[in-house]
């Protein structure tokens, strides 16, 4: 199994306008199971801890294997979420890890 680890930081005039953005992308994000073939668990959660560096928020997919990961990578619906998230993160980080 595969985890992939996404940290964001969002780009928002204050903090409701950032909850608000972080609160759809966990939507969007959590509805990847069941749809993406080989996406075991998807959760998402807001940073509680405001400390200088830390982002705003992350995600935490399991997923089959590395070529699961290459096909979440490219599936439709994950390119979807992907470019409404990149139309307010100004920053991202990212590992896969095996389990």
């Amino acid at each position: 199994m595969i985890r992939h680890i996404v940290m964001f930081d969002v780009d928002a005039d204050n903090a409701e306008d950032r909850n608000a953005k972080i609160t759809e992308a966990a939507v969007r994000l959590e509805k990847l199971v069941g749809v993406v073939p080989g996406l075991r668990a998807m959760t998402v959660g807001a940073n509680v801890v405001d400390l200088d560096g830390n982002y705003d928020f992350t995600l935490i997919a399991d997923l089959d294997d590395a070529a699961a990961l290459e096909g979440y990578a490219t599936h439709p619906a994950h390119l979807e979420v992907s470019t409404f998230i990149g139309t307010f993160k100004s920053r991202r980080a990212a590992i896969d890890i095996e389990l």
